[in-house]
């Protein structure tokens, strides 16, 4: 199989289903932004390779952002076609994982700045561009029906790569620096 087509040689794409759209099409942005965030995802989990219980929920969470793209990637209008399941169960593990990190922090009192290690900031690179790729699914849903779980899904995200932040801060002996509005 060929990688190129010159399909898309015009601006348009195809829809799981076949249906051609723009590719500046809503559902575009949204699926194009679920993968660049599951580079952002791969390469927290290259840099966090020491950290093997960590590196395993990320590539877990790589495979959800793939089924989350090829639903967000289907043709709407088009019946029958198998999607990945989605599973409810994924939201918790991401609460389980928020939950066990933050009981080895400090409790947080003020707004920190990103940074004080670059794996930290890759971290806080990720959150960015899931809080994006959320709000596009949501601009998403307000044109067509996403599964909701997808939303909430990517909302508790961002919070386990902010909690991931600190922790991989921690455990990296960086300071956080606090806010000073």
């Amino acid at each position: 199989m060929k990688i190129y087509t010159k399909g898309g040689d015009k601006g348009e794409t195809s829809l799981w289903g076949g249906k051609r759209v723009s590719k500046a099409a809503p559902a575009i942005e949204a699926y194009g932004t679920l993968d660049e965030l599951n580079v952002h995802i791969g390469l927290l989990r290259d840099v966090l390779g020491d950290m093997s219980e960590t590196v395993t929920l990320l590539a877990d969470i790589q495979q959800q952002l793939f089924s989350f793209g090829a639903h967000l990637a289907a043709d709407p209008a088009k019946k029958g076609l198998k999607l990945p399941h989605l599973d409810d169960r994924s939201v918790a593990a991401l609460e389980q994982a928020i939950d066990a990190m933050e009981n080895d922090l400090p409790a947080l009192k003020n707004f920190i700045l990103p940074g004080g290690h670059v794996h930290v900031s890759y971290c806080h690179l990720a959150r960015v561009v899931c809080r994006r790729a959320e709000r596009l699914v949501v601009a998403l849903q307000q044109q067509q029906t996403v599964q909701p779980l997808i939303i909430s899904y990517l909302n508790r995200l961002s919070d386990y790569l902010f909690v991931l932040s600190r922790w991989v801060g921690k455990k990296r002996g960086a300071k956080e620096l606090p806010w000073q509005p």
